[in-house]
């Protein structure tokens, strides 16, 4: 009952000045709309990030080739093509922990059908390629291991890619040029969307490897390989497998350098989460500095209202409140101004994070986490910031506050 009756008087006397009381508010039920509605837009893309990942396949190892200097600066792996078809045979032959492996050769060629025509990255891959990136085939069938091994002039074509080059007619069994030479569409492949760095996964074209070398680019080498383990907890040891493999057929000594990189799917996704990673720490944190600021506030508050009641609390004290029922009073006060805050910067943090998201079209994935955290922190900001003004209010003197002016 006591703390009842105290509720009310609390109640009460943040109702008696109702507007100054709103703009202490205002300070923390911003700073948590700001908090969660920044930490949403950093979770929506690192969630965005690591689906593209996952479009890469699944247990997919990835195998680069050489790095170039040229005048000191580094072009970065694949700029030398160190790895051969002997290394992609040896990989499927002597690594017993993977399920499938799939050479990619990129090439960006003029492709025309009937009298439409288009600029489009081709791809000369290995049969195991859509079952490595988990890619299914809308209509049509994959082209087969002996159609990679014969150069075969077949192809998968892409979603974006069939929309312009046959936008009135199924794709399959249809004949496109590539570079003047002549292959047959097999399959159509279901939409990917959009990959990492922004470019539509679906404006391609996919062909065996060997017809990719021989007839449409001439080269001898390869810049990469997809390789997948039998399961998640294989992809270390693939990796090893490989690097170790790869180190034997290149001769490479112990102490020197590897002209290729290998990476797991595991790494790359950590590579990519990093940067949205910190990006959300630092979102979160710029917002966090208007919690401080509105604790600020509620603390100022408080003091004005132990100063402007400085006689209410005499009497209280005089007809025998102790110190610590004071004490309680201002800090319910507290409490109950910011548990207020905390709900309805909850309310403005997630209606925040939607309105962006219609808006500007971006991803954004609010958490139960960041709530709990959000509304936790404007309770503790209201506890720590009303404890001064309450304990300034328990320590008055009786005597002394009854004849305050």
């Amino acid at each position: 009952m006591i703390s009842l009756a105290t509720l009310r008087i609390a109640i009460r006397a943040l109702r008696r000045n109702t507007l100054r009381t709103l703009l202490t508010m205002l300070g923390i039920i911003i700073g948590v709309g700001a908090v969660i509605a920044m930490v949403a837009i950093g979770n929506g893309a690192r969630a965005q990030v690591e689906a593209q990942i996952a479009s890469l396949g699944q247990n997919v190892v990835l195998v680069l080739s050489g790095n170039v200097s040229r005048g000191g600066f580094s072009m970065g792996f694949g700029s030398s093509p160190s790895l051969t078809r002997e290394d992609y045979d040896a990989i499927r032959r002597d690594v017993p922990d993977i399920v499938g492996a799939s050479p990619e050769v990129r090439s960006f060629a003029q492709i025309a059908a009937g009298n439409q025509n288009a600029n489009v990255q081709v791809l000369g891959v290995g049969d195991d390629y859509l079952d490595i990136r988990t890619w299914p085939l809308e209509t049509g069938n994959n082209f087969t291991d002996v159609d990679v091994r014969n150069a075969g002039k077949v192809a998968l074509i892409g979603a974006t890619t069939a929309r312009i080059l046959f936008p009135d007619s199924d794709p399959v069994g249809q004949i496109i040029r590539i570079k003047s030479a002549p292959f047959t569409i097999v399959g159509l492949l279901s939409s990917k969307g959009m990959s990492m760095m922004g470019s539509d996964q679906d404006d391609v074209v996919l062909v065996p490897y060997t017809s990719a070398m021989i007839r449409l680019t001439g080269a001898t080498t390869f810049r990469s390989f997809s390789v997948q383990a039998a399961n998640a907890s294989l992809l270390n040891s693939v990796q090893e497998q490989i690097i170790e493999l790869l180190r034997q057929r290149h001769r490479i000594g112990v102490g020197r350098d590897d002209d290729f990189i290998v990476r797991t799917q595991q790494e790359i996704s950590e590579m990519a989460t990093a940067t949205s990673r910190i990006m959300t720490v630092l979102l979160g944190a710029i917002a966090s500095v208007s919690l401080l600021v509105g604790g600020i506030g509620i603390m100022n508050i408080m003091l004005v209202s132990v100063t402007e009641r400085t006689r209410e609390i005499g009497v209280r004290l005089a007809v025998g409140a102790r110190g610590r029922d004071i004490l309680l009073q201002f800090l319910i006060e507290a409490i109950t101004l910011s548990i207020t805050c905390g709900l309805l910067g909850i309310a403005l943090g997630v209606g925040g994070a939607r309105l962006v998201s219609a808006q500007f079209g971006w991803n954004t994935l609010v958490s139960v986490d960041s709530i709990i955290k959000a509304f936790a922190v404007s309770v503790f900001i209201g506890v720590f910031f009303g404890f001064y003004p309450a304990r300034k209010a328990a320590q008055l003197d009786p005597i002394d506050a009854l004849r305050y002016e």
